[in-house]
Parts: C-alpha cells; sequence; structure tokens
C-alpha cells in the first residue's frame, strides 16, 4: 500500500469518467476532507474550461477532496499550493539541471512543455463558506497528446526512465502537505512568493487570451488575489483573473 502523509486517504480505482467527477460525487456524499480518488485511465478526462485531457493508461490522474473553513475566493491559493509542490515534487524526480517551472494560473512545465495540469472545482454553502474544494491533478508520466495549443511532453520523454504514477504522487503529496501547511499557517503571502521563484515568463512579453481576445504585455507579477498582472506597452497595469498565457511569439 502507498504510504502517504498523515490526514491523507487513497482510493484507486481502474477506470472513471474523471477523477474530478467521482471526487465531487463522493464529497457530496460526506467523503472526508484528505480523500484521494485516483484512477488509471479517465474516459472523459478534462482540463480548465471543459478541455478534453488525454487521458490513456500509464499516466497520473488524481483529485483531492479538501475542506477548508474559507471561502471559495481564499480556496483558489490552494491552485498555487499546487503547483508549487507538482514543480518540487517533478524537480525531484528528473535528471539534474532540467527546467521545471509553473506556469499562470496552474500548469507545471519541464523545458517550457507542459508536463502537467491542475483544475479546482468547488462547492459552497449559503454563507459562502466551502463545502467541498477538490483538486483536479493530471500529469503526463508515460505518454503525451501529439497535437495540443500549448506544447506538451511526458517525464518519459524528458528522460525519467522508470518513474510510475504513483511515485509521483507520493512525491507530490509530500509536498503538497508542506505547501499547505505553510499556506494554513501564514497564508497566501509565502505561497505567492514561492510560486513567483518558480515561475517562468517574469519579466517578459507574453500574450494573454481573455474570453477570445489576445492582447500583449509585460509580465509583471501575481497578485495577493493570484490574478496575472501585465503592463501593456501603453504603460497600463491589467489584472487577469482568468485567461491563457502563451509566450510572445506564440499564438
Amino acid at each position: 500500500m502507498m504510504r502517504l502523509p498523515p490526514g491523507f486517504k487513497l482510493i484507486t480505482l481502474e477506470k472513471v469518467d474523471s477523477t474530478n467527477n467521482e471526487a465531487k460525487r463522493r464529497a457530496e456524499m460526506g467523503a472526508v476532507s484528505g480523500t484521494i480518488v485516483h484512477a488509471s485511465e479517465q474516459t472523459h478526462g478534462r482540463g480548465r474550461r471543459g478541455r478534453q485531457w488525454y487521458s490513456p493508461k500509464g499516466n497520473l490522474y488524481f483529485s483531492l477532496i479538501l475542506r477548508l473553513p474559507c471561502s471559495a475566493t481564499e480556496g483558489l491559493g490552494i491552485s498555487f499550493v499546487s503547483a508549487t509542490a507538482m514543480c518540487d515534487a517533478l524537480a525531484g524526480i528528473v535528471s539534474p539541471m532540467t527546467e521545471v517551472t509553473v506556469k499562470w494560473p496552474n500548469d507545471i512545465l519541464i523545458n517550457r512543455r507542459k508536463v502537467s495540469g491542475i483544475l479546482l472545482e468547488s462547492a459552497t454553502g449559503i454563507n459562502g463558506t466551502l463545502r467541498w474544494l477538490i483538486v483536479g491533478v493530471g500529469v503526463n508520466v508515460s505518454s503525451f497528446p501529439g497535437e495540443t495549443e500549448y506544447p506538451a511532453t511526458s517525464l518519459q520523454y524528458e528522460g525519467v526512465i522508470g518513474a510510475r504514477p504513483d511515485d509521483v504522487l507520493r512525491a507530490f503529496m509530500r509536498h503538497f502537505k508542506r505547501w499547505f501547511d505553510i499556506w494554513e499557517n501564514d497564508g497566501f503571502s509565502s505561497i505567492r512568493t514561492a510560486w513567483l521563484n518558480r515561475a517562468t515568463g517574469i519579466g517578459k512579453t507574453i500574450k494573454v487570451r481573455v474570453s477570445g481576445k489576445v492582447f500583449e504585455g509585460e509580465f509583471l507579477d501575481i497578485g495577493d488575489d493570484g490574478s496575472l498582472l501585465v503592463e501593456r506597452k501603453t504603460g497600463e497595469t491589467i489584472s487577469v483573473v482568468t485567461g491563457d498565457v502563451f509566450p510572445s511569439d506564440e499564438i
């Protein structure tokens, strides 16, 4: 049995439509905080904005159920907790000097190609406090799709021989526990600093797509709420809450 940090419970399934859907079902049925739904394969895996997530056997798919005494807005910080944790987990698995970075809002890159994505979903009560928060994670361990909007990769393609999904999950949970404790004790500020230290594109010109429209500017920072701060050539600073980021020479 896989050993996880205290406070986490693993449920492993062979095939589901998506681990997030299964986790949401279990959360509504009363699954405790710290429950992890892990599947070998997803038939309808999805990423942000309902995009399909390539989900064959050999890669890692899991969703973590959390019950947090905070608002949905505060809970968004868990996206950055998760991305920082996955960045650290993969950095410990790949060869030394391999570039592992985070890309706003919640992607992990190896050598500037996407290897992992994170999807948060939540439900709130009448008073606005979270009833549950689901952290859905996918990692390309042995394979990756050939035609994607943003270049993709896998651990195996990047030279990690013999890595197993279980190894990645175990490493992630160890780092997640550490960064989650920091978030609980210190708030988002420490997570923001850690995420920025691992971020790609800071100080560089990027393209941002919001609601189908694209604009260009310099990636300045992220705000206290996790929003992307971009300075346009006019000198105007734009705060982006949701969108897609690309290097300036793409799209």
